[in-house]
């Protein structure tokens, strides 16, 4: 078959597959890019005009993936996890909805084609579950779970912020443990295809992947790291994808209704969007006069859109507007309250794509949370002055699917622009370009797409300064095991967006743990294994500027005078440091940049909004805590704290496995009195183990034989290194490594600290209700197990380089040995403190050795099949032992 027939047969069976997972026929860019895919690989730009459904290159891929593996199922040309970034948290995020519809359709459709598919994808799945497409998103039923590291061999999508996706890739991931952190590294930098959403807004992001892919080729790493930069106004050029020419080339009279896919793409690209100018003489009247322009559209029973570049306008603009019509979405919000808008407000539903017609006219107030990647399509648009790649953004917004053509945009620039002003001079060339549309001016994006590279680029805000990336910085960052400040070890955010004249920010959350985990009571529960347990999700946290946070919280310590109220300053490298109010208000602002402040729920200073607001006291009717508010797909709670032993855990919710447990007066009498009630006193932490983010190894729901569990983990090695692209000999060695993961629970010690003293039978897992072991405890297993592998007959027969990764994976699978173990956990008690040194010495510099050899993410990768064998093998044992219950 000649390469024309084979493709047009390709393209016929991707549009009937394409149409049976979306509901719509293929645009000829989707066919174009779907037989890149299988033919020349990736792009390394994509540029798409908004409305032109560039989020369907998750359909893209999976099919792609589909029609690969229908040849070779361990194919290694198409990745396995596709991994969507996004410039910011948005609200409804069209990468999320396109991954829950992919996944929905894919999972309910009995249309043959598709069953086929989900058949082959389902072969690759080495766990039980039903699903065939892992998930992992910003928000939602999904948000930051398990599935996509729990089983590597299984498809899998991961939406994440520039923030969450690149601290991960570089080791450093933002609310991630020490144990976890090259897990999520080795996972998303091998076997992935990134695909970076308006890459054109974070061009230091996009240096860093390319910096990473073309570090990866550099040393030969196991799994294709692959990258895509995907814009809608491309800074880029070389390897650049966009709209085919019969896209392009847009007729003057369009079917209406549109017959086929193209007249659908034709009627976006041409959706009229007529422009006004309004000359604003004083900026601090602003906000008034885009309000009363806004005010116009009010009996036009339309959703209005409105875009302000400061925060403090949105109050503004809000209270001119009709009380009760309007929303507001700024990346000032809580996401917990920012999700609340999808669900339960109806004015923020008005703007949704599929959304209906009205009676009323509804307005929402955004800042730039809203001009990249959110899902929504206003009828009309007021705004202030940006620049280009800013107003771009604003005007997809804006009758996204050309179902108007009364569409009007409204933008108010400043009479004078700053001299000597760069963000001025790039709003006044912005201004230039709009005036230079052909009249009546047009929002379009075929109108803006007549614009050249050259005339719009200049308008974009200036680029960062871009750090470059460095062999040590990269070494230092994979050090894991090193907790803490490092010399030489930089924090990473500056590498993810570069150095520019944008404010820093600070992260804030409250937690009940702050009021409640004081004086003694830090020493007995540090906050850093308190945060490592129970991390910090999306849901609970708001970002703003570091000097509105500092302002915010000077206010709030002047309200507590009488009561200085703690806060911990978490910072990315995951030392925690506790302070007061006082001493935030009373030091240098800087002192919060770019870092998280986790305050007391006593404090107050949280609006309905989720907005952080230092002059409001607590409010009974407001969450502050809502940690316990992270739930997996089916809205079960993946993790509760509950108060003493007289409990009942929530209706439905079954195979809760302990954390821990806080007591809170440990210098109490256990016995009460006659009559006393205990309360308060001991504070139970549980989760989900299949469906949290722990690697399920110490929180068990039964106790496990040793042996049981070994030759759980060995099974579950096996069948995921034998569905993955990998050499026998790695093969070979993730299962002998499986083998001997647990050598040193063995140990007498070891027994006791699970409450097993008499060690007959052996025990992998204690199975007790409450806290397994001392947190205290510094016997690490790992170490041990080093000791007896070398002892181990089939470890023995073992190739030299073989034997040196077994031992390092080992060593490793529970988040040690990169590079050591620290001193007080390096010991065995069964062997002599020459040879403890002797090992503790090996550890380090086998890590170099092998990291040299497979790479940074490679090896990283290697290491984490092990701890996703032992993950499920935890979380899910063969069988439970009842001898001791």
């Amino acid at each position: 078959m000649d390469t024309l027939a084979a493709n047009t047969e390709r393209t016929d069976l991707f549009a009937k597959r394409f149409m049976a997972l979306t509901g719509n026929a293929p645009f000829p860019w989707q066919e174009s890019l779907f037989l890149r895919f299988l033919s020349k690989g990736f792009p390394a730009d994509v540029s798409l005009p908004t409305g032109t459904g560039k989020t369907s290159i998750m359909t893209i891929w999976l099919l792609a993936l589909a029609e690969k593996l229908s040849v070779n199922p361990k194919q290694n040309e198409i990745p396995r996890r596709l991994i969507w970034v996004v410039n910011r948290r948005v609200v409804v995020d069209q990468a999320t909805n396109e991954a829950e519809q992919l996944r929905s359709r894919l999972g309910e459709s009995a249309i043959a084609e598709l069953v086929l598919i989900r058949d082959a994808l389902r072969r690759l799945t080495t766990n039980d579950s039903d699903e065939v497409l892992g998930i992992s998103t910003l928000r939602g039923q999904f948000e930051d779970n398990a599935e996509w590291r729990g089983d590597p061999s299984r498809p899998a999508v991961i939406v994440g912020t520039v923030d969450m996706i690149g601290s991960r890739l570089l080791f450093s991931g933002y609310g991630v443990g020490f144990k976890s952190k090259p897990l999520h590294a080795g996972f998303l930098g091998q076997d992935a295809l990134v695909v970076h959403d308006e890459a054109h807004l974070e061009p230091a992001f996009q240096e860093l992947l390319t910096a990473i892919r073309e570090e990866q080729k550099r040393f030969g790493e196991l799994g294709k790291f692959h990258t895509i930069a995907l814009s809608a106004t491309s800074r880029m050029g070389d390897d650049l994808f966009g709209l085919t020419e019969v896209e392009k080339n847009i007729p003057h009279e369009i079917p209406d209704p549109p017959e086929t896919s193209l007249h659908v793409i034709w009627r976006r690209q041409s959706a009229k969007k007529t422009i006004h100018l309004h000359e604003n003489n004083n900026e601090g009247e602003l906000a008034d006069e885009m309000a009363e322009e806004a005010l116009k559209f009010r009996d036009s029973a339309c959703a209005v859109l409105v875009f302000v570049q400061r925060v403090e306008d949105v109050g503004k603009v809000r209270k001119k507007l009709p009380k009760g019509k309007s929303q507001q979405l700024t990346g000032t919000q809580r996401g917990l309250e920012r999700d609340a808008l999808v669900s339960g407000d109806p004015i923020f539903r008005r703007f949704l794509s599929r959304a209906g017609r009205a009676n009323d006219t509804v307005y929402l107030v955004c800042t730039s949370a809203g001009e990249v990647g959110v899902n929504i399509s206003a009828d009309h648009l007021v705004c202030d002055l940006s620049t280009f790649d800013s107003m771009v953004q604003r005007f997809g917004r804006v009758n996204r699917f050309g179902n108007r053509n009364d569409t009007e945009i409204h933008i108010f620039y400043p009479k004078e622009f700053k001299a000597d002003n760069v963000l001025d001079d790039r709003r006044k060339k912005t201004l230039e370009l709009i005036q230079k549309l052909r009249p009546p001016r047009n929002g379009s994006p075929k109108a803006l797409g007549e614009l050249t590279p050259e005339e719009y680029l200049a308008a974009f805000a200036s680029a960062p300064k871009i750090l470059p990336i460095s062999d040590i910085l990269l070494d230092s960052w994979a050090l894991t095991t090193i907790r803490g400040k490092l010399p030489g070890r930089p924090p990473v955010e500056p590498y993810l967006h570069g150095l520019s004249a944008e404010p820093p920010q600070t992260h804030v959350a409250w937690r009940d743990e702050v009021d409640l985990i004081t004086g003694e009571l830090r020493e007995l529960y540090k906050p850093e294994d308190l945060l490592e347990d129970y991390p910090l999700k999306p849901h609970e946290l708001l970002r703003d500027r570091s000097d509105r946070v500092y302002r915010a919280l000077s206010r709030i310590a002047e309200r507590h005078l009488d009561d200085d109220k703690p806060v911990w300053l978490l910072t990315d490298d995951g030392s925690v440091e506790v302070l007061t109010l006082r001493k935030v208000k009373d030091s240098k602002s800087d002192l919060i940049n770019n870092c998280t402040i986790l305050l007391p729920p006593s404090g107050g200073g949280l609006s309905k909004e989720g907005s952080l607001d230092g002059d409001l006291d607590r409010d009974p009717d407001i969450r502050y805590d809502v940690a316990d508010e992270w739930r997996d797909a089916t809205g079960t709670p993946r993790r509760v704290r509950v108060w003493d032993d007289n409990f009942l855990l929530p209706a439905g919710i079954k195979g809760m496995r302990l954390m821990r447990t806080i007591d809170c007066n440990p210098g109490a009498d256990d016995e009460l009195e006659e009559g006393e009630v205990a309360s308060r006193r001991y504070w139970h932490w549980y989760e989900l183990p299949a469906r949290a983010d722990n690697d399920g190894s110490m929180r068990d729901a039964g106790a496990v034989l040793w042996d049981v569990h070994t030759e759980d983990v060995v099974s579950h090695a096996a069948r995921i290194v034998g569905q993955l692209p990998l050499s026998d000999d790695l093969r070979m060695a993730v299962i002998a490594a499986a083998r001997c993961h647990d050598f040193g629970k063995r140990r007498s010690l070891f027994q006791r600290i699970i409450g097993n003293p008499v060690s007959n039978p052996l025990l992998a897992k204690s199975g007790r209700k409450k806290e397994p072991y001392s947190l205290n405890e510094n016997y690490r297993h790992e170490f041990a197990s080093l000791l007896d592998a070398v002892k181990d007959s089939e470890f023995c027969e073992l190739g030299p380089d073989l034997q040196e990764l077994v031992l390092h994976l080992v060593a490793a699978h529970h988040g040690r040995a990169r590079p050591h173990f620290p001193a007080e956990e390096a010991y065995d008690p069964e062997a002599t403190d020459k040879n403890n040194s002797l090992v503790a010495a090996q550890v380090p510099q086998r890590f170099a050795r092998l990291q040299r050899k497979y790479g940074r993410w490679g090896l990283a990768y290697l290491e984490s099949l092990l701890r996703a064998a032992d993950y499920v093998a935890s979380a899910h044992p063969s069988a439970i032992w009842r001898g001791n219950q």
